[in-house]
C-alpha cells in the first residue's frame, strides 16, 4: 500500500468517524429539543376533562359511536389491548352505551379474528399432529363453549391470544361466539364502570364486580381441566 493510498485511506476513515460523531450529535440534539417541546406542552397546555371529552363526543352526534364501534371491532382483531377501547367506551359514552357498544364489538371481534386464522388455515389440526393435542382438540369441538367461558371471565387472559388460540383450535363458531359474549359481560361491565367513574361517577360495586368476575372463570377453569383429565384417564 502506497503513502498516498494510506493517506486516501486515513482521510477517508476519518471523515466517517466525523460525521459518525455529528449524526450522533445531531440526534441528541433533536431528542432533546423534542422532549423540552413535549414537556411544554403537557405543562401549558390545557388538557380537557374527563367531563369535556364525554360532552364532546356527544356533540358528535349518533355517528359517532358508530365510528367508535367499527373502529373497536378492526383494531381489536390484531394484537391491540382490548381495554383501551372498554375504558374509552365507558369515559365517552357513559355505562349504558358504553357497554352495549363495548361487549357486541369485542364478540364480533373475537369472531372475525377466528374466522380470519381458519381462513389462513392455521389451525393445529392441520399443523402438528400428536395425540394429547388431539384429545384436547377434541374435548374443544364437543365442549369448547365452558372452556371459552371460563377463559373470558378471567381478565389476566389476552383477548387476542384467547382468539388465535380458539381458532387454531376445533372450537365450533357459535358455542364460540356465544360464550365469549356471555364471559365478555361482567369484566367488560366492570371496565366501562372504570371508564365511567373517570368523569366522577364511581361505582362501588366495581372492585366486587371484577374480582367476583375472575373467579368464577378461574373456577370454570379449573372444572373444566380436572373434567377433562379424569375423562382421559378413563
Amino acid at each position: 500500500m502506497t503513502s498516498k493510498t494510506r493517506s486516501t485511506w486515513r482521510s477517508v476513515r476519518s471523515a466517517v468517524i466525523a460525521t459518525a460523531r455529528q449524526v450522533s450529535r445531531t440526534r441528541m440534539v433533536v431528542t432533546a429539543v423534542a422532549a423540552v417541546i413535549l414537556v411544554a406542552v403537557v405543562v401549558l397546555v390545557p388538557l380537557p376533562t374527563a367531563v369535556q371529552l364525554r360532552d364532546w363526543a356527544t356533540s358528535l352526534g349518533v355517528w359517532f359511536p358508530l365510528a367508535f364501534f367499527a373502529a373497536h371491532i378492526v383494531v381489536t382483531v390484531f394484537p391491540f389491548p382490548r381495554t383501551a377501547f372498554t375504558l374509552a367506551a365507558g369515559l365517552l359514552f357513559g355505562p349504558a352505551l358504553g357497554v352495549g357498544i363495548a361487549v357486541v364489538a369485542s364478540a364480533l371481534s373475537a369472531l372475525l379474528a377466528l374466522l380470519l386464522v381458519r381462513a389462513l388455515g392455521w389451525q393445529f389440526s392441520k399443523l402438528v399432529s400428536h395425540p394429547a393435542l388431539e384429545s384436547v382438540d377434541a374435548r374443544l369441538r364437543a365442549r369448547g363453549w365452558q372452556a371459552i367461558f371460563s377463559l373470558r371471565m378471567i381478565p389476566a387472559v389476552p383477548f387476542s391470544v384467547l382468539n388465535y388460540a380458539a381458532g387454531a383450535s376445533a372450537v365450533r363458531v357459535m358455542p364460540y361466539l356465544w360464550a365469549t359474549l356471555a364471559g365478555l359481560i361482567p369484566g367488560t361491565t366492570a371496565v366501562v364502570f372504570l371508564g365511567d367513574a373517570l368523569t366522577g361517577n364511581v361505582s362501588p360495586l366495581l372492585i366486587l364486580v371484577s374480582v367476583c368476575t375472575a373467579a368464577v372463570g378461574i373456577a370454570g377453569l379449573v372444572y373444566e381441566v380436572r373434567t377433562h383429565r379424569r375423562a382421559h384417564a378413563e
